[in-house]
């Protein structure tokens, strides 16, 4: 993870200041979900015993405090029920503004929070549709044997649909 205008920082990678998950399976055991977007799919878990649907996935219901968990896949076009535009203080490793997050509903049963990017200020509107998008993150260094190799890594937003 570089970090740009620290250049003692450069090649560097920042653990502290890594805003995305670990997602290898010797990290993770929510992995699937990382190698499902891998492949363009939304996933979570649902509980076998009560059908709780909790995102992000979990390994026990927060519901019934099953363990008895499978993988689903969720729809990847939503609708924008509200959302909001940061102009400043968007933090650091957020691009440049606007920093979008908005409200979706994503079959008329589901609702949840979501990052929306490729979306210029006063661009989205409620009831517009966004699809999720897929993207690459800074790789995780990770030491085997003696050589030091790169972990690639995803993680998800939404856009509008053009």
């Amino acid at each position: 993870m570089n970090t740009p205008g620290i250049s003692v920082l450069t090649g560097k990678y920042m653990v502290t200041m890594d805003l995305f998950p670990q997602e290898s399976k010797e990290f993770n055991q929510m992995h699937p979900f990382y190698e499902n977007l891998k492949q363009g799919r939304f996933t979570t878990t649902k509980c076998k015993d009560c059908g709780a649907e909790p995102f992000p996935p979990r390994l026990l219901c927060p519901e019934c405090y099953s363990t008895n968990m499978e993988w689903i896949d969720w729809p990847t076009v939503g609708t924008v029920i509200d959302h909001t535009e940061e102009m400043v203080g968007v933090p650091l490793g957020f691009g440049k503004p606007p920093l979008v997050h908005a409200l979706l509903d994503l079959d008329g049963k589901r609702t949840f929070f979501v990052r929306i990017i490729n979306c210029k200020q006063g661009e989205l509107q409620p009831g517009d549709k966004v699809k999720l998008v897929v993207f690459d993150v800074d790789p995780v260094p990770q030491e085997v044997g003696r050589e030091v190799i790169e972990i690639p890594r995803v993680f998800y937003a939404f856009e509008p649909v053009k």
